[in-house]
């Protein structure tokens, strides 16, 4: 394969920062930039952030790679990669009506009852692939119509959060199947908006932008978006994908069998599938790929879990009071001091709620077992433990529905841990390969950008540019030893499910 000159911008809107990386025609990157935002909570389960802020963050990310790379002439074409299932909504006038409701929003739960009973949960996963959760596009317009109806009658567009930041880019409004599949309004297997979902949920089809490849030009950079991004004007820039699309791109898991964990401020697990295969139970997501159906593996399953990176966040921040830049480092290396079991002690991640396999948004994080002969070591591996457990939770109703992995690769912030690494051999008893790119999903929006310029075909890129470390062998000893106390897991949160809703109740409103 010939190797352009240019370089791609793949730009990354994740949940607490932004990435911006440089990438070339063979996939070496040159350059990276990220900034922070903060998710705004202003009532218990809310979750909220500014997309004035995301775009101020777009720019000073942008800004630092290039200026880590040092010019910005041979930057060819832009890609974009987002979080999903989020609500930008916008008036005539194409101005931002209020902040963004994120994926993280719990607000919703009884839109969710509500979508459920009306469509009915096999009718649901059949059209969508996917039972509904909170967060979720379709349940968050639901909330606003009731409960918001003034904001309601104000709208006239809704945008993902990536479509926002193309938005700003270009002054295209415009959407593609994996994003959109996320927001719960998608006809799964035909790609396109569903007539029958938007009917039964009374939402207005002329709000919802044009959907169209994730590898197409949707516009132009304009001069203005140009001048603050510090780029050329007039640069293509490629519609993009959905982050877990993405990611799933520059980890180079393209092909059924293969699978991917990322760990980052969730947890996914990912399944790529060359037909539409979805869980009738509406315990698992099937979202559309980054790839059409021709290109290859036009689908995915996946489980999900909502706090994997945010119970590290928050024990370290809540719990611990650590600061600095080993902080995560640091609180590793005390897990790793730990015996697996972490001395008896089992911590429940439901920090936010649960996904797959509960589809529980009242589900609350329990430390259980404690004693006064635990400390920070026992506590921090008991975290690692109980993210580690959910997933592999996630991970049974995947292999019930025919997933059979020969190998976990495994990406995120937390693939950068060994002792990590060593856990999630053991309780899955499956090898681990760590992807050694840490910013994967913008990787694969600089994926989506060079395909957009026909530069190469995304899934052989994909395949080209992952790069791997060294693979963590499960012991088959520990993994016994963990699918005994996986079985505790489990119970645990059988055992205290219906209290979760009554501790809800006890928070002021």
């Amino acid at each position: 394969m010939k190797i352009p000159h240019g370089l791609l911008l793949g730009v990354d809107l994740g949940t607490s920062s932004v990435k911006a990386v440089l990438v070339t025609g063979d996939g070496q990157t040159l350059a990276a930039g990220s900034a922070e935002y903060p998710i705004i909570q202003t009532k218990p389960g809310y979750a909220e952030q500014d997309p004035e802020a995301w775009w101020q963050a777009v720019c000073k990310a942008v800004r630092m790679a290039v200026k880590m790379y040092g010019e910005s002439a041979r930057i060819t074409a832009i890609g974009l990669s987002g979080q999903m299932h989020g609500t930008v909504l916008l008036d005539g006038q194409n101005e931002v009506l209020a902040h963004a409701i994120i994926w993280a929003d719990q607000r919703s739960a009884h839109q969710v009852q509500e979508i459920t009973a009306r469509v009915g949960l096999e009718r649901l996963t059949a059209l969508a692939g996917s039972p509904v959760a909170t967060g979720f596009q379709a349940a968050t317009l639901l909330w606003v119509r009731q409960e918001r109806p003034e904001l309601w009658r104000r709208i006239e567009h809704v945008l993902l959060p990536k479509d926002y930041l193309r938005w700003r880019m270009t002054g295209d409004l415009a959407a593609e199947p994996s994003d959109a599949s996320g927001a719960l309004l998608l006809d799964v297997r035909r790609r396109a908006w569903s007539d029958d979902l938007l009917s039964l949920l009374e939402i207005d089809a002329a709000w919802l932008p044009p959907l169209q490849a994730a590898r197409a030009v949707a516009g132009t950079l304009t001069a203005e978006a140009a001048a603050e991004l510090g780029l050329p004007a007039g640069l293509p820039v490629v519609t993009g994908a959905a982050d877990t699309a993405c990611s799933a791109l520059g980890a180079g898991v393209v092909e059924p069998g293969e699978m991917l964990l990322t760990l980052s401020s969730g947890g996914q697990l990912l399944q790529p599938l060359t037909e539409v295969r979805v869980d009738p139970l509406g315990r698992a997501h099937t979202f559309c790929s980054a790839l059409e159906p021709e290109e290859g593996a036009g689908w995915y399953q996946m489980g999900a879990i909502l706090a994997a990176g945010l119970a590290l966040r928050w024990l370290r921040d809540n719990v611990l009071g650590l600061t600095g830049a080993d902080a995560y480092e640091r609180m590793t290396a005390w897990a790793g001091e730990a015996p697996p079991g972490a001395g008896g002690l089992l911590f429940l991640p439901y920090l936010s709620g649960e996904r797959t396999p509960h589809m529980n948004p009242e589900a609350r994080g329990a430390l259980l077992g404690l004693t006064g002969r635990h400390g920070r070591c026992e506590i921090a591996r008991a975290v690692l433990e109980g993210v580690t457990f959910a997933c592999y939770d996630a991970f049974s109703v995947l292999a019930e529905l025919g997933a059979h992995p020969a190998a976990v690769v495994l990406a995120g912030g937390g693939a950068a841990s060994r002792v990590w690494q060593q856990i999630v051999a053991d309780v899955f008893g499956l090898p681990v390969r760590p992807l050694a790119v840490s910013e994967q999903s913008a990787l694969g929006a600089a994926i989506l950008a060079g395909a957009g310029l026909e530069w190469f075909d995304a899934a052989e890129a994909a395949r080209a540019w992952a790069s791997y470390g060294d693979e963590t062998a499960p012991d088959p000893a520990r993994h016994a030893f963990y699918q005994e106390a996986f079985g505790a897991f489990r119970t645990a949160y059988a055992n205290n499910a219906t209290l979760f809703g009554a501790l809800g109740r006890l928070i002021p409103a």
